[in-house]
């Protein structure tokens, strides 16, 4: 029988509605293999009893005749940005060790209604600030590929999802979730050659999830294939009355309406992301992309998107400002990490707690939003970059009166070499150049894998859709998918 962790949320789920294998016998071999692969230090925690109980639930659901779940006997990862009751979240930062939430987030608690299981929390960048998972505080993540040009240096595996990622690609689950801000979905799944979907913004839910940017911030599926991200997705989304910008609307049915035929469609070239310097690599699979969507039967069109130029200074005005006010409330009072020198006040301990708990990336950027919020410079700052995301935003609009989706390279290289960008931080801000743009218009977008550079290291391709059209990314996604028959995975080494 195949190896059990060879298979996709998909296979298993089917697998186990029609009998070819027990739920438990599924999430025994994952569980195995998450704890054969502690090198990759993807997994913060480990849940092996959720995950088996999800598992004889599902098998007893089974014997009994009742009708499955929509992911019965499918056990999947789960970022430590979502609060799991009774399980420790700390958004991978020591400021929130020893936090155990005593409630679900509405993502995770959709999950679990569904019949998933939880194999572990996921390492990933701390509060998700972060490309290349460098800056948690429990330690890099390794991706699982190596280059095969004799470079044997460790690999990033993207981030902030950097563990979600590495744990999808080196098998030790079939899905995870990831939280999108700026990229942090997409871009990592380029790196390690799988899938993965930022859905409209307001498609999931944002309570009992840890805050970054509160208007940017969006749940999202990473897996194998592009079905099980739309499967995923349906299980993951929905309105939520606790999240006031959950979008009050009924959940499609993207799996069923998956359909790789673009006869009809018009896909969008947005030429302002034909970047300086940009990789011949990524350039010539941008037009291998170009051609395969033509073969699925798309007209292609050259559109234009002029503020795109602006779109990184505006985020990095945005994001650290939302997070300068979002991370305020760790101040060593109520919950995690508390330093309280010998004869401090209270102003005392918050500095200590503060500057002892966040990591360096975390602290420079609510220094900038401290900045660009303080008075004197909101206007100048905040406020300018609020218009020109509307810009932006508008820009997208006019795009999609010609074209049915936008096509692009999801990130402008493939995976570094975890520390080659650590000291440069706009080196590292650069990673989010294509999928920055969508994230500030609040769009669906997704990566599928398109090929391998020359070191034999994935590339991704990016679809950017119209808000709420989830369905034709996904389709123009599949239609990728089954022209590049991307079908190369890391070779185990840990």
């Amino acid at each position: 029988m195949t190896d059990l962790t060879d298979l996709g949320v998909r296979q298993i789920r089917d697998g186990v509605r029609d009998g070819a294998f027990s739920a438990r016998e599924v999430a025994q071999a994952f569980v195995d293999a998450v704890a054969a692969a502690k090198p990759l230090n993807a997994f913060l925690v480990e849940t092996p009893e959720h995950a088996l109980a999800a598992a004889d639930a599902a098998d007893a659901a089974r014997a009994a005749g009742e009708a499955p779940k929509p992911l019965a006997g499918v056990p999947i990862g789960m970022k430590d940005l979502f609060c799991t009751k009774g399980v420790a979240a700390t958004a991978a930062s020591h400021i929130l060790e020893g936090f155990t939430p005593q409630y679900e987030s509405t993502v995770s608690q959709n999950l679990w209604d569904a019949g998933a299981g939880m194999l572990g929390k996921l390492n990933m960048d701390q509060f998700a600030m972060g490309s290349s998972n460098e800056t948690s505080a429990f330690g890099n993540v390794i991706s699982p590929w190596k280059r095969n040009d004799g470079g044997n240096a460790p690999l990033a595996p993207g981030g902030s999802s950097g563990g979600s990622s590495a744990a999808v690609a080196a098998r030790l689950c079939p899905g995870a979730t990831g939280t999108d801000t700026g990229g942090s979905i997409r871009q990592p799944a380029a790196f390690t050659g799988i899938s993965g979907i930022k859905p409209t913004y307001g498609r999931c839910s944002r309570w009992g999830t840890i805050a970054f940017a509160s208007s940017l911030d969006q749940a999202g599926p990473m897996a194998r294939d592009v079905r099980d991200c739309a499967i995923l997705l349906e299980a993951m989304a929905g309105f939520d009355a606790k999240d006031a910008t959950s979008l009050d609307l009924p959940v499609p049915a993207w799996e069923q309406g998956l359909n790789a035929s673009l006869k009809g469609k018009r896909v969008g070239i947005p030429r302002e992301y034909r970047v300086e310097n940009m990789p011949t690599e990524i350039e010539a699979l941008w037009q291998q992309g170009i051609a395969w969507v033509k073969d699925a039967g798309a007209e292609v069109v050259e559109v234009s998107l002029p503020h795109t130029k602006y779109a990184l200074p505006a985020y990095y005005i945005i994001a650290p400002a939302e997070a300068s006010s979002n991370l305020a409330r760790y101040d060593g009072v109520r919950y995690g990490q508390r330093e309280l020198p010998e004869g401090a006040n209270l102003q005392a301990m918050y500095a200590a707690t503060r500057a002892a708990g966040f990591g360096d990336e975390v602290k420079r950027r609510i220094l900038i939003g401290t900045y660009v919020l303080s008075a004197g410079f909101y206007d100048a700052y905040f406020t300018q970059a609020s218009k020109v995301r509307t810009l932006i935003a508008r820009d997208f609009e006019r795009a999609f009166e010609t074209c049915d989706v936008l096509l692009t390279p999801t990130a402008p290289s493939a995976a570094f070499g975890l520390g080659e960008k650590a000291d440069d931080p706009l080196a590292m801000y650069l990673n989010d150049v294509f999928t920055v743009p969508s994230s500030l218009a609040g769009l669906p977008a997704m990566s599928v894998p398109g090929g391998l550079d020359g070191a034999g290291l994935p590339l991704g391709l990016q679809v950017i859709g119209r808000p709420l059209d989830e369905q034709s990314v996904l389709d123009a996604a599949l239609a990728l998918e089954e022209r590049a028959d991307f079908v190369a995975r890391p070779e185990r080494w840990w």
